[in-house]
Formats: structure tokens, C-alpha cells, sequence
């Protein structure tokens, strides 16, 4: 096995301990729980308080051993695997507290409906680092490395990790409300159920042809010949960024969820997301405007294409000017 090899095996290992202290923490609460002899203080604040006791689990298990961890290898990679997995890891413990009452159904779908939403991005995620474990981190993380300098250490924690807890608690926000409320299936579940499938399916087509395209352009660079510019085909030809329109329908669909079940307050994780992926489609469209090969061909793209709402092309400036 290669230097690559071992390399991936190791992160590999990593990765997959990484959440077991969460997990036997809360499997050893149950237990205690359940059974007749476990009146302690600390299970019974662990009793009444799962939200705060999944955000505590969160602190210590993600933001400081996630952060030690990206220390040791300088690189935050371990972070962007485990948004696919978060989620999934909140469902269940939000499905299975003891606290928790719910409609049977309603509980069963948004389980697998998250379990689907967290296989595509997971297979997204591994097919564009090409099944490798690590082998790098997020480049916004690289630039900001960059930026602050030796003050990285400390400010990776928050700029990184405790960013993440915010956002991904508020977003699965509707996971903890639909194990919280028992209410009867509703028409609205349905709506719900076709807004957070809508938004699997765009983005999973999305970022398959974004990969695809990226491809393309590697087999063009080792043969030699010029890249394609920009991609503007298939649901990039109607919307700049589809793949970030995909996963807010997600989102946004949940909070449907958490709206018919009389918690309309859910719709503050999404918007607050919605708010970063604005900042992300900043930074994303002034790293593409940096390189010289395509800096023309998307400054035409942003004149003619949709940000992040699927629409038809309007015309460039210069043409509209000559029509007026």
C-alpha cells in the first residue's frame, strides 16, 4: 500500500471513530434511563434537556475533538464528510429520546427522507475528492488559513466549528419539532415531502453534471487541448448556482414540516443558511472571476443566468441597450 494509500486508511480510521464518544455517551444514557436504578442528577438533566444535551454532545464531540484533530493534521477537512452525516446522527437521537412523541409515519418518511438526502450528498462529496479520505479540506477554509496567519489555530474554532454547530442545529431544527409534536398526516405533509424530494433530485442532477463538466475539462487538460470556460448546459443553463438551489429546497422543504406541526419559528435555520449560501455564491463567483480563462465567459454568464431560481436567459447588456 502507498503513501496515498496508508494516508486514506488512517483518515478513514479517524473519521469513523471520530463520533463513537457522542454515541456510547447517549447509549449509556439510555441505559442508565431505563433502568430502575438511575435517579443521578446528570440523567436526569440528560432526561429534560435533548436539545441542550445534543448541542453539549456537539460541543465537545465535534467543535474541540474535530478541531484538536484538524490541528494535529493541519487540515479542517473532517468537518464537510460529516455534514452528510450530522444529520442523520440528529434524527435518530431526536427519533429515539426519551422525550420524544411523534406521528409514526410522518417520523418514518423525514427519517428516510434524510437518510436519502445525506447518501447523495455523502456520494457527492467522496465522487468529487475521488473516494479519498482527506485529502484535502474546503478551500474557503485554505484561503482563510491564509488570511489569518498564525492567528488560525484559534480562530478555526470558531470561524469553523462553532459556525457549524449553529448551522446545522438550526437547520434539522424541524427533526427535533416532528419528534416532539403528535399530530395527525396532513395534506401539508405531502407538500413537504415534494419540496424535500424536488430539492434531492436538482441537486443530485446538478452537481452530477458539474462533475461531469469538471471531468471533461481534466481529460482535455491531460490531452493537451483548451478547457471549456464554463459550464451552461442542463440545469446550468437556467440557474448559476442549481446545486445551492437543490439543497435550500431541502432545507426549506423540512420547515414545511415544522410549520404544519405549528412551529413556524423552524424557518430561522433555513433562512440563516440561505444567508451563508449567499456569501458562498460571493465567494464562489469572485474565485471564478479571478481566472483569466473563464473571467469573460462568466461575466456573460452572470449577465444571462439566473443565480440561484431556475429561469430562462435574458440578453446580454450590450444587446439590450441596442434593442432600446
Amino acid at each position: 500500500m502507498g503513501g496515498g494509500g496508508v494516508a486514506n486508511l488512517k483518515n478513514a480510521t479517524i473519521a469513523l471513530l471520530a463520533p463513537l464518544p457522542s454515541i456510547l455517551f447517549y447509549i449509556s444514557f439510555l441505559g442508565r434511563h431505563y433502568s430502575l436504578s438511575s435517579a443521578d442528577p446528570w440523567t436526569d438533566w440528560c432526561y429534560r434537556h435533548p436539545l441542550l444535551l445534543a448541542n453539549a454532545l456537539f460541543f465537545f464531540n465535534i467543535n474541540l475533538l474535530f478541531w484538536l484533530v484538524g490541528l494535529i493534521q493541519s487540515s479542517h477537512w473532517m468537518i464537510d464528510p460529516y455534514w452528510t452525516a450530522i444529520p442523520v446522527l440528529l434524527v435518530h437521537y431526536y427519533s429515539t429520546h426519551p422525550l420524544a412523541q411523534y406521528n409514526v409515519w410522518r417520523s418514518r418518511v423525514v427519517i428516510l427522507l434524510t437518510w436519502v438526502w445525506s447518501i447523495r450528498l455523502t456520494h457527492n462529496y467522496f465522487r468529487r475528492e475521488r473516494w479519498q479520505w482527506g485529502a484535502r479540506e474546503d478551500w474557503r477554509f485554505t484561503d482563510m488559513r491564509h488570511q489569518y496567519g498564525k492567528h488560525w489555530w484559534w480562530v478555526s474554532f470558531f470561524a469553523i466549528y462553532c459556525s457549524q454547530q449553529v448551522f446545522l442545529f438550526g437547520v434539522s431544527l424541524p427533526l427535533y419539532v416532528v419528534h416532539s409534536v403528535d399530530q395527525p398526516w396532513s395534506t401539508w405533509d405531502f407538500v413537504a415531502i415534494s419540496v424535500c424530494i424536488c430539492g434531492i433530485v436538482v441537486a443530485y442532477y446538478a452537481d452530477t453534471q458539474l462533475y461531469d463538466f469538471v471531468s471533461r475539462n481534466d481529460k482535455l487538460k491531460e490531452l493537451g487541448r483548451p478547457v471549456v470556460p464554463n459550464l451552461d448546459e442542463g440545469l446550468w443553463q437556467y440557474s448559476r448556482h442549481p446545486n445551492y438551489f437543490g439543497e435550500q429546497l431541502w432545507w426549506w422543504g423540512l420547515v414545511i414540516f415544522g410549520w404544519n406541526l405549528g412551529c413556524g419559528w423552524t424557518f430561522v435555520g433555513a433562512l440563516v443558511n440561505s444567508l451563508c449560501l449567499a456569501y458562498v455564491t460571493l465567494l464562489v463567483e469572485y474565485r471564478m472571476l479571478r481566472q483569466a480563462h473563464r473571467a469573460g465567459a462568466y461575466r456573460l454568464y452572470q449577465e444571462t443566468t439566473s443565480v440561484w431560481i431556475p429561469w430562462f436567459k435574458s440578453s446580454p447588456k450590450g444587446v439590450r441597450a441596442k434593442k432600446s
